[in-house]
């Protein structure tokens, strides 16, 4: 019988799971010049020796167009990482480039116009390479995880060509083949985790300019690859997004400088640099300080490397995130890392004569610059700050993974995609990058066990809640963007993955794996996984009736009613007798449907109970608990209720992590100065609880992609104004509200070709007026329901006002 595995490679041969370039990969092999290269450097015999200098290659070609140029393109990728240059010029505004994966299955290139860079006749191009994902250090994260015994690693080396277009419509290509010429750069140290160490010193000036002298310089050494398919990218790549300037520079010990951003983000830095050749100036960086102004590292160290020996031979005895940069023979130079990537508010410098002026630096967030046209803001000050640490918190999780955490870890873990993909889907534009994240667990996943990331780093730990992500953020795909063709796409492979969870939890009860992570309670696997699996079978059947398979569907319909009767059985039948968060309990039961509809109100009156029980009132839940009682709370009892938690700045709460100082959100809901998170997104399904409840835009299920939606805008005591938009397949939807003394004026925007379904708050005594500013002929007296409050809207801006008779 065919693994998964097998049946895997069946489909890579085939085409079948890959996005539809194809066009594009011709283009780079068209002629089978390109070949890839690199320094042939052998990799060191032991584990110690990977910590000493290895200088990043440097890599040129000189050329000469031979006619008038009408076009150039620059196709290129790598494994690892890249930087390319024409003239001495930067080409494009990609940063760590390409996207990580899984090397050995696919490999991303970027295109590039470099028109504008090349001159008339004599040019040079320039690569240097990064060991990104690719050739990472040895560090025994936790003391036990080596990336080099999970990753497909090696040295880092690159492919691409440039494709000249001349006037009379000659095209030459210029292919990387062993004319190349390397030589070893100024760049000793990079790592993705401990950061960089430049030496002004070995820069060899020019050298990607033409007329360098490269005579002694050797020859690029073909290399095999990593072995994966090259596919152009079709999804954003890593930019600096946003650039920030310090809030305050001030010295905690003589020659100490303490840089504060003011805010925590995921990123580099650009510094004007002064000192004489040889200078060794080291810059650390960290979420917090200690109470004495200096900095404190702690919440940022790659895995939890915190003492001498845990981080294996060579490793440092605590691994935080430093650069260092050796000034050469330029008194005054700008400097800014290339191949990493840190988590900071706090930037430490030492080796500086005087303390740096505060325009002589800039933060650099970076982040997969997905489009950021969706907005909410409100009245509330605390619910701002919460939405934009959200924000925040989430853009410095996507660097071109969707990652728990941007600096110890920096891992894609399912479990926070299932917590909060709906919640990035509100914010941003996250079609594209999330189907580059289904392939990559497609790379990732296989026949006996549930990994828990994309691409797979080897840790399998938490069971199916984490890897199902592939297939419920594929449903989120359909849901928000009607991507039919994934579903035709992945349709198949679905199948046999679902074979695969059948097989690991035959009797459709999942019981091994992580919970509710970070819950302050103890949540039993058996209900969030099976949960999870519950939800996998609801979405196989429609995935099912789209594809017309009418055995399919049949076959999950009855999966599911098993699973569903399974939870009931165990967890709302029986009487509660072991410790566990009732919270997430009967919200899971709720948010699910598991409890029968007879018995909705006890289940209610159950969990507003937990609640009333807990510190101050407020949520205990962990990472899925938290997105389903904001839900289950919202749509059985009233979004004031959950207004009433969520508006609050005592702990446990969002409001709580604010009050602390926080910008972007905590790991945990209790504050921590050494080992957890200060920049994790799963508590962060709170802002898709303000846009579906207090802006009230919500997809409709039957109608896939917002052909129809609702607008269900909640108004709550103690807000005065909501303003919230969300671009959808369709156009922008607005939905906004404030209040006017006793009254409340809404102002609607609906997509050219969908319905919205409009609930408004109304009292029978208030009454009810619509207009619609742009159409002289619109008469509202022919909506049905309006008078109710319940009603059907076309395309159209709308303003509405309820208040007394």
């Amino acid at each position: 019988m065919k693994t998964l595995f097998a049946f895997i490679i069946l489909l890579y041969v085939s085409g079948c799971i890959s996005p539809k370039n194809d066009s594009d990969y011709t283009l780079l092999h068209d002629k089978g010049a390109a070949k890839w290269i690199g320094d042939n450097k052998t990799q060191p015999e032991h584990d110690s020796l990977f910590y000493l200098d290895d200088p990043a290659p440097l890599f040129r070609k000189e050329f000469t167009l031979s006619k008038e140029l009408k076009s150039a393109k620059l196709l290129i990728t790598a494994a690892g990482y890249y930087r390319a240059s024409v003239n001495g010029h930067r080409v494009g505004r990609n940063m760590l480039d390409p996207a990580w994966t899984d090397y050995s299955k696919r490999i991303y290139y970027s295109e590039y116009d470099i028109t504008d860079l090349l001159d008339s006749e004599k040019n040079c191009i320039g690569v240097t390479l990064g060991n990104g994902f690719y050739n990472p250090l040895p560090m025994r994260m936790w003391g036990s995880r080596n990336l080099r015994e999970t990753l497909n690693t090696g040295r880092p080396v690159f492919i691409g060509k440039m494709v000249l277009e001349y006037q009379d419509g000659k095209i030459e290509e210029i292919s990387t083949d062993n004319a190349w010429k390397f030589t070893e750069g100024p760049l000793l140290k990079n790592n993705v985790y401990l950061g960089e160490v430049y030496d002004a010193r070995e820069e060899p000036t020019g050298w990607d300019k033409p007329g360098f002298d490269d005579s002694s310089w050797n020859n690029a050494v073909y290399a095999e690859g990593p072995g994966g398919k090259l596919q152009k990218a079709f999804f954003p790549p890593i930019q600096v997004t946003k650039r920030i300037s310090p809030v305050k520079i001030y010295e905690p010990k003589e020659q100490v400088y303490m840089v504060d951003m003011g805010v925590n983000f995921a990123g580099v830095f650009k510094i004007k640099l002064e000192g004489k050749p040889g200078d060794s100036i080291v810059f650390r960086f960290g979420e917090r300080i200690y109470p004495d102004g200096t900095l404190n590292p702690m919440t940022t160290v790659c895995g939890q490397i915190k003492k001498e020996g845990i981080g294996g031979p060579g490793a440092p005895a605590v691994a935080w995130q430093t650069d260092t940069y050796i000034m050469g023979d330029q008194k005054e130079v700008w400097y800014q890392p290339e191949f990493t990537f840190h988590t900071f508010r706090y930037m430490e410098i030492t080796g500086l004569k005087k303390q740096p002026d505060p325009e002589d630096i800039e933060g650099l967030a970076l982040n997969t610059n997905v489009a950021e046209n969706n907005h909410f803001s409100s009245s509330s000050q605390l619910l701002n700050d919460i939405q934009n640490a959200t924000r925040r918190t989430f853009l410095s999780n996507l660097i071109s993974v969707q990652s728990d955490c941007p600096a110890r870890e920096k891992f894609g873990y399912g479990g926070d995609l299932n917590a909060t993909s709906e919640a990035f889907i509100y914010n941003f534009d996250m079609q594209s990058f999330y189907r580059k994240t289904i392939y990559d667990w497609v790379d990732a996943i296989n026949d006996s066990t549930f990994t828990d990331t994309a691409p797979s780093v080897g840790i399998e730990y938490c069971g199916l809640s984490w890897e199902s992500a592939f297939l419920i953020t594929q449903y989120y795909l359909y849901l928000y963007y009607n991507d039919v063709e994934l579903i035709k796409e992945m349709y198949e492979f679905n199948k046999k993955w679902m074979q695969k969870v059948a097989r690991l939890h035959p009797e459709g009860w999942v019981d091994s794996g992580l919970g509710d992570h970070e819950s302050l309670v103890p949540v039993p696997v058996e209900l969030t996984g099976t949960s999870h699996y519950l939800w996998c079978a609801r979405i196989m059947k429609k995935f099912a009736a789209f594809m017309h398979d009418r055995d399919g569907e049949k076959q999950y319909d009855q999966l599911a009613e098993k699973i569903k009767l399974k939870l009931k059985e165990e967890f709302w039948d029986k009487p509660v007798t072991k410790e566990i968060n009732r919270q997430t309990l009967f919200a899971t039961l709720l948010y699910y449907d598991i409890v029968p509809k007879e018995e909705t109100a006890m289940a209610v009156d159950s969990l507003l109970h937990a609640i009333e029980q807990a510190p101050s009132g407020h949520f205990t839940t962990g990472i899925f608990g938290t997105k389903y009682i904001l839900e289950a709370l919202s749509k059985y009892v009233s979004p004031e209720k959950t207004f009433q938690v969520v508006n609050s700045r005592e702990y446990p709460g969002w409001g709580f992590m604010i009050n602390n100082d926080a910008t972007t959100l905590w790991e945990t809901w209790k504050e921590s100065d050494n080992v957890y998170s200060n920049c994790h997104p799963m508590f962060g399904s709170i802002s898709e609880w303000f846009y579906r409840w207090l802006g009230g835009i919500q997809p409709d299920p039957g109608y896939p992609g917002f052909e129809k939606f609702l607008l269900t805008p909640t108004v709550p005591e103690n807000l005065e104004n909501v303003s919230s938009s969300y671009v959808s397949p369709h156009g922008k939807i607005v939905s906004n509200w404030k209040k006017s003394g006793k009254m409340v004026q809404y102002e609607i925007e609906i997509p050219r070709g969908t319905t919205a379904s409009v609930h408004l708050e109304k009292e029978s005594s208030q009454k009810i007026e619509l207009k619609k500013p742009d159409d002289a002929k619109f008469n509202p007296a022919q909506l049905e329901g309006l008078s109710s409050g319940r009603f059907e809207l076309q395309e159209g801006r709308y303003l509405i006002t309820i208040g007394e008779r």
